[in-house]
């Protein structure tokens, strides 16, 4: 944004130097040395002329480009050459990416098959017998809007089903002295309702068997998208172990300050990085860009060290323990005209029955042309009365029933009488349990020492079908990621712009899918108009062309009705005099500044507006 604003001031700033131009050319047009000898003497024809021209020369600054295809077409029609073909784009090749570096786990689906993966055989323990099985389909196969023909992935194809599948490392990460790095891909094809789209890198242990991979098989990283209602989820979660006790506790990162609803609604393929270094940093990247970073140490919950102290949990706040900061004045007393009895309010004396109040006449009557239901029964529903409505009579009168005084506030009411609030003199403060070492305490300096992962694993539950998973890499070497990144998702990236349409048709796409955007649009178009209008044709003290013509013809040609003027003067005369026709001149050209800036004022407000009504389409 910040970039956009520098590109739309240096914009403005060229096309107010433009303006200066434009006017400086309408101050030199005044002379008649200046026109083209086909325009004529008028002064009407001389300033419809520059006015076209600047007008021109404006377009040619707000639109750039316009110039060239001017001239172009000028060429075209005296040439007359036959129209060039357009050559057809090129096409995006697919080529499967290849590790070029040292790396753990590298899966790009193109062999077309799940060679090499598992699919689990277990049960989900605490789910309803239906939907207990892992019986969740998983597919290879292309995207189903691919811009990449050959290029396939792993996706989920049932909806409302648990789904989990993991799939060996070429050999287990041990964290020592460089960083972990995972990245995979994500396109949500279908949109997403509620599931996740996250893996799971699992933890080495001698009980670890891909067919019973479940929801509590232990994990070292829990790593991806997740979303469920309006929650956007990026999650980085990693399990601790106590060194003291041997347990295991769930540890995650602070939520990313990034908007990331845009990577769950475009239906455009994601990349996602998490990379964890030896000096115990963090980043979470999304489509090679940060959203999130931090320390394992100051930026998890629950933090990975414990406190150093805790409360004493046998300890209880004494009985006579006082926590009143403030009292009843103990001496305090009643004065004794206080009067605790007197009403908060009282009739008004003063007050005088209005004219024509009608004190016999109710406020409801019966209505008379009410009529008893015929299935009215007395027995069972009453007797019948007539509906209520509003007394006619009383419409023209200022009141109808018994008037009575309105009541005003009593000014001589006290309420209750309650003694002043003192400081307490005994006051000990909010009791807090005394602070004990923390029997469970430890300090981990190097939480990135986390226990070794040997499998990389989904186990996935989805209201929606169809997520693309593709391009799963694992590495120590950040340049053999970016690499593999590149040859991968840097492709389908290439692919999806090139087949993205233009401004023009992503508008009337998101109109279409917004119909409130059309109202946009007009605003858009109209508010530059109505500004080029204020701007240029109104304004107090703003000379008119008719008055300026009228200037020019009585300061440029002879009048038969005054005598004729003076013999003309020596040249250096002449030069040094500034006549009627350099006076007009000189006017003119200061009414051409005027409705230039005018004009540079209106053609920038346009200009904002198109852009902001272009990243509002974009964004929205």
């Amino acid at each position: 944004m910040f970039t956009l604003f520098l590109l739309l001031l240096f914009f403005l700033c060229r096309l107010w130097i433009r303006g200066l131009g434009c006017s400086f050319f309408w101050w030199r047009a005044s002379s008649a040395s200046a026109w083209p000898p086909s325009l004529g003497p008028t002064t009407w024809s001389r300033t419809v002329w520059t006015t076209t021209w600047t007008w021109r020369t404006s377009w040619i600054w707000v639109w750039p480009g316009a110039e060239e295809e001017e001239e172009l077409e000028g060429d075209a029609q005296d040439e007359a050459p036959p129209a060039p073909k357009t050559p057809p784009t090129p096409k995006v090749t697919y080529k499967a990416p290849e590790p070029m570096g040292e790396h753990f786990f590298a899966e790009s689906f193109d062999r077309g098959t799940l060679d090499g993966w598992v699919l689990s055989k277990a049960k989900k323990d605490d789910a309803d017998e239906e939907i207990a099985k892992y019986d969740g389909k998983w597919e290879v196969e292309e995207m189903k809007d691919s811009k990449l023909p050959g290029d396939k992935g792993l996706v989920l194809k049932s909806r409302a089903k648990h789904h989990a599948i993991s799939a060996q490392l070429l050999r287990p990460f041990t964290f020592d002295t460089k960083p972990l790095i995972i990245q995979y891909e994500v396109n949500f094809q279908s949109g997403i309702d509620c599931g996740g789209a996250y893996v799971k890198l699992l933890t080495q242990t001698p009980e670890l068997n891909l067919d019973e991979f479940v929801d509590k098989t232990p994990y070292t990283i829990m790593f991806g998208p997740d979303k469920c209602g309006e929650d956007y989820k990026l999650h980085f979660i990693f399990r601790h172990k106590n060194p003291k006790t041997g347990e295991y506790e769930e540890k995650h990162a602070k939520k990313p300050d990034t908007d990331l609803r845009t990577y769950y609604t475009d239906k455009k393929t994601h990349l996602y990085t998490l990379v964890v270094n030896p000096d115990n940093s963090f980043e979470v990247l999304v489509d090679q860009t940060v959203v999130n970073s931090g320390s394992l140490l100051t930026d998890v919950t629950p933090p990975v060290n414990p406190p150093a102290e805790i409360e004493d949990p046998d300890d209880h706040k004494p009985e006579d323990w006082d926590e009143r900061p403030k009292i009843q004045d103990p001496d305090a007393v009643k004065p004794e005209d206080w009067d605790e009895d007197a009403p908060a309010q009282i009739p008004d004396e003063d007050a005088v029955k209005p004219d024509g109040w009608l004190d016999d006449e109710p406020e409801y009557i019966g209505d008379p042309d009410a009529v008893k239901p015929e299935d009215w029964d007395e027995d069972m529903d009453g007797e019948w009365e007539a509906p209520q409505i509003p007394n006619p009579a009383c419409e023209a009168a200022p009141g109808c029933g018994a008037w009575k005084q309105p009541m005003i506030d009593n000014p001589n009411y006290k309420g209750k009488w309650k003694p002043p609030m003192i400081d307490n003199p005994n006051y000990q403060g909010v009791w807090k349990p005394r602070k004990i070492p923390n029997p469970s305490y430890f300090e981990d300096l190097h939480p990135f020492r986390m226990t070794p992962f040997s499998a990389v694993g989904l186990e996935l539950w989805s209201m929606t079908s169809d997520i693309f998973f593709d391009n799963f890499f694992i590495t120590n070497d950040r340049n053999t990621a970016d690499r593999w990144a590149s040859d991968g998702w840097g492709l389908k990236k290439a692919a999806e712009g090139a087949a993205e349409p233009g401004l023009a048709a992503q508008m009337i796409s998101a109109a279409e899918e917004r119909p409130w955007l059309w109202v946009v649009y007009v605003l858009t178009v109209a508010l530059p108009l109505v500004l080029i209008i204020v701007f240029c044709c109104t304004g107090k003290g703003q000379l008119s062309l008719t008055s300026l013509q009228e200037e020019f013809n009585e300061a440029g040609r002879p009048n038969r009705h005054r005598p004729p003027p003076p013999p003309p003067p020596p040249p250096a005369a002449a030069a040094a005099s500034s006549g009627p026709v350099t006076v007009a001149a000189v006017r003119v050209a200061l009414s051409s500044l005027s409705c230039s800036c005018r004009f540079l004022c209106a053609a920038g407000a346009c200009s904002v507006s198109l852009w902001l009504c272009s990243v509002e389409t974009l964004c929205s």
